[in-house]
């Protein structure tokens, strides 16, 4: 593994490492405007939401590192507060994209993008109308980390209103993420899409004590077969089961080898009977 010592790596080279390294990440297609009312849009992928009381985004415009100059997004909110957070869907990702041309200042993204700009509620920037999901924030402070260049700024934001395509949510009035299709910057030209077989279900740990894979059999936490994966499922279960006298491998296990009967428990893991898999494990061992 290479070690670096950030001190000594040059900036431009770190940016390729961090940002291919910290990813995939949400993106911000922001929407500005400067006091003489000139609409501004460009998309930040350093950005997440960080609360929910009060609904609090941060994302950064940053320093060019070319140049050391700042963005136009950055300006505007010097000038003026507000912003509207737009989340980028498979659907929008070449135009939010081509939004991201260092225009000369005055010039519309929203134009030069071909997209639809709609009035906001409580901001007087506009919102971005493809975008199943919008929110109209005011900013609440701004860290300019060190003004060198490729340097951070900082802007926190508070959501005031917020706008929810019904489309994109299902029954209980929750996001689909096959409905909304979103994608995520990765490094370089790579981006991610977040929907079809992208799109995965892991169990939180939040109510119950997983008994942690360092109760699991020893056999089982060395296993050759069963990944780290499987073994993070396997150490969520609350409870080792106990083995009853009367408990059966099933027939296809009787006399097989240690490989074999964790390659069944693999497949029992891969289909969610964890449990199940657990348990002839434990049973084997």
């Amino acid at each position: 593994m290479i070690e670096i010592d950030i001190k000594d790596y040059p900036f431009n080279k770190l940016d390729k490492l961090m940002l291919g390294g910290v990813s995939p990440r949400p993106i911000a297609l922001a929407s500005t405007i400067d006091n003489d009312g000139n609409r501004n849009l460009s998309p930040f992928s350093c950005f997440n939401t960080f609360g929910v009381n009060p609904s609090t985004l941060v994302f950064s415009p940053s320093r060019r590192g070319r140049d050391n100059t700042t963005k136009h997004t950055f300006e505007n909110l010097k000038e003026i507060p507000e912003v509207v957070i737009n989340a980028v869907t498979y659907s929008m990702v070449q135009q939010a994209s081509l939004s991201s041309t260092e225009y000369p200042k005055g010039v519309d993204e929203f134009a030069k993008a071909g997209f639809t700009p709609l009035e906001s509620v409580s901001v007087r920037p506009f919102r971005v109308k493809e975008s199943p999901f919008q929110m109209e924030c005011r900013v609440r402070n701004i860290i300019e980390t060190s003004g060198k260049p490729g340097s951070a700024n900082l802007v926190i934001c508070e959501v005031v209103t917020l706008h929810v395509d019904e489309s994109i949510m299902d029954e209980n009035g929750i996001i689909d993420p096959q409905k909304l299709d979103i994608v995520g910057r990765l490094g370089g030209n790579n981006y991610v899409r977040a929907s079809g077989n992208a799109v995965f279900q892991v169990v939180k740990p939040l109510s119950t004590i997983g008994i942690g894979v360092d109760s699991l059999p020893k056999s089982v936490r060395l296993s050759k077969i069963l990944t780290g994966n499987d073994l993070g499922q396997l150490g969520n279960i609350e409870y080792l089961p106990v083995i009853a006298n009367d408990f059966v491998l099933p027939n296809e296990l009787i006399n097989a080898s240690e490989d074999r009967v964790h390659q069944f428990a693999q497949k029992l893991i891969a289909t969610g009977q964890v449990e199940e898999a657990l348990e002839i494990l434990v049973a084997f061992s």
